[in-house]
């Protein structure tokens, strides 16, 4: 879908920042390897996020800038699981950081585009998504953190190391990020 051309102020999205690309695998370790060993990032954090569409995420930094998110099921049957079932490994999402969440997705239904799964429930992080039917394909994520990464990464780092998270055998009853 385009944007509606008639709507004042074009961007609808205003001040967004890429964040990282987030790429679906069935084990985090050998990816890692890539990301870390080959291209140079830098672990920055990670945690579970448990239930049924539970999920792992690990995020790298690279030097120059970005980030690569590695994302993995740990709950058979969620949206991650699904996804690699059908698709294989590969990119599963990108992520634009911004800010006022609630005035960027009026802008957005302003101008013809609806936002899917929309969560501002969690002053920590508020996100939507932009249906991948109406980007071109590809899945975006809109996050509003309420902290810098380097906060969260600090908070995460003691009871998420990253050989505890590139673990597949650690993936079923792991603690979640809000414990």
């Amino acid at each position: 879908m385009r944007p509606d051309e008639s709507v004042a102020g074009l961007p609808l999205l205003r001040g967004a920042g890429l964040d990282h690309v987030a790429v679906a695998v069935r084990d985090p370790e050998p990816a890692a390897r890539l990301f870390r060993d080959v291209l140079g990032a830098k672990f920055l954090m990670g945690a579970d996020n448990p239930g049924p569409q539970g999920f792992r995420f690990v995020q790298y930094r690279f030097p120059g800038g970005g980030k690569v998110e590695l994302v993995t099921p740990i709950a058979e049957g969620s949206f991650l699981w699904r996804f690699l079932e059908t698709k294989g490994e590969g990119v599963h999402h990108i992520t634009l950081k911004v800010e006022r969440m609630e005035g960027q997705l009026e802008r957005l239904r302003s101008g013809g585009i609806t936002p899917i799964l929309v969560d501002l429930g969690d002053p920590e992080w508020k996100e939507a998504f932009i249906h991948p039917r109406d980007a071109h394909g590809v899945l975006i994520q809109l996050a509003e953190p309420a902290e810098h990464d380097d906060v969260v990464a600090r908070h995460l780092a003691g009871r998420f190391p990253e050989a505890a998270l590139l673990s597949v055998a650690g993936r079923s009853g792991s603690a979640s990020a809000d414990t």
